[in-house]
């Protein structure tokens, strides 16, 4: 009776304690919450790295750029999944959208949300107007289910805005650019507000900083990148692999597709590491800090970052994540393969930097005498250990994906589909 009623607490089936720990402390934020600064993230650098060319002008990114534009949509869609997995009643989600009030952090996430979403969807309309046109009147007059149902999907997204003289399509790029300018720091404020969320809990030792938004913001810069860099050299080789392999025509050749382009991924790669040294920094400022402060938390503190978590923190975080990446792209002759392993790294790294703050700032009790340790669920066996084991994890990890990948269908986002 007592074991089916303490399964029943939201987080016992995954927690373990150890020493002296309250009786109703569990690890109530697991791998949905580590996922959400995650995706938000996500959305944030990658929609940074479209702006480096749309307001600064980096002519070299502009293939990349309208690539990473899309994706940062896509991730836009997955970014509130992780909550809404993770609530108990994940029907009242909505009302934070509709509610807004602006002394709540939370409710300050749907006001942003909804801003951002709109700024997004307004650039890429303007960006991808004047194809939609071209292609809609392309597809005049071809029979078909496919091509009608593409024709109307295209007079449906230019609204009846059919106008491509030189004039509209100036009117259009300037709109883009102050789009993007506007965007910039309402996607940094979008994923700043998770890190705000963690850095104003006062209860928590771990996670109450001040730097904990900017740090949040830097390694959302960073992990956005290095997945749009990442999906970019994934998708422009298996394209060029496509039109190998093919047995007949496959409309263009393997030359001419060329696979991913080692000059726009060396240019991209060099804000990585701009980035990575910002994120860095950051985050060792804080480490030394909260060690030079020596707060009555830190023994406790110190024992889980330096012996608990020692390697999920700095092997797996600072060394794995962060410096063998860091050395992989300062290193002269990059190609294309050290990069998509660098990428998967850094990913890695800003992944466990989430899972750190997440899971690490619950290890140790309110006692601070004692200790909880995350088992991750592997097998559901029920909703609960489905939405916060590794398969829930992993259906947030593919959606936005899968979104892209229809998105891709009708705006191409690349030079070659």
């Amino acid at each position: 009776m007592v074991e089916s009623a303490a399964s029943a607490i939201h987080g016992a089936e995954w927690t373990i304690k150890e020493l002296f720990v309250y009786p109703n402390e569990f690890i109530y934020w697991s791998i949905q919450i580590v996922m959400y600064p995650l995706m938000t993230g996500l959305v944030a650098g990658a929609f940074v790295l479209s702006s480096l060319y749309h307001v600064f002008k980096q002519e070299d990114l502009k293939d990349i750029a309208k690539f990473s534009l899309i994706f940062s949509f896509a991730l836009l869609f997955a970014a509130p999944m992780p909550l809404m997995f993770h609530l108990q009643q994940p029907q009242r989600g909505i009302q934070v959208f509709f509610t807004p009030h602006f002394t709540s952090a939370i409710s300050a996430f749907g006001i942003v949300f909804f801003t951002y979403y709109i700024i997004v969807a307004c650039e890429i309309w303007f960006v991808y107007r004047e194809f939609a046109v071209k292609q809609m009147k392309a597809l005049e007059g071809k029979e078909g289910f496919g091509n009608s149902l593409l024709r109307a999907i295209y007079r449906v997204f230019s609204l009846g805005v059919h106008d491509i003289s030189e004039q509209a399509l100036h009117r259009d790029h300037k709109a883009v650019t102050i789009l993007a300018g506007i965007g910039i720091p309402v996607a940094c404020f979008l994923h700043g507000y998770a890190g705000f969320i963690f850095g104003s809990v006062k209860a928590n030792a771990l996670w109450m900083t001040p730097l904990m938004p900017v740090i949040f913001i830097m390694s959302a810069i960073v992990s956005g990148i290095a997945l749009c860099i990442l999906t970019y050299i994934i998708i422009m080789e298996w394209q060029k692999y496509r039109a190998k392999s093919a047995r007949r025509a496959w409309g263009m050749s393997a030359e001419e597709i060329g696979g991913a382009e080692i000059d726009v991924i060396r240019k991209t790669s060099k804000y990585l590491v701009g980035f990575m040294i910002a994120a860095i920094t950051l985050e060792l400022l804080d480490l030394v800090f909260r060690g030079y402060t020596s707060l009555k938390s830190w023994d406790i503190l110190r024992s889980v970052i330096y012996g608990k978590d020692f390697v999920n923190i700095f092997i797996l975080q600072y060394t794995l994540g962060n410096l063998v990446p860091f050395l992989m792209l300062v290193i002269p002759g990059l190609t294309v393969r050290r990069t998509a392993v660098a990428t998967m790294l850094v990913l890695l790294g800003v992944f466990m930097m989430r899972y750190n703050v997440v899971i690490g700032g619950q290890a140790f009790s309110l006692t601070f005498a004692g200790y909880m340790h995350y088992h991750l669920p592997i097998i559901p066996h029920s909703i609960d250990t489905y939405k916060e084991g590794l398969f829930g994890a992993l259906t947030i990890a593919v959606m936005p994906f899968v979104l892209f990948y229809w998105i891709n269908k009708a705006l191409p986002t690349l030079r070659y589909k």
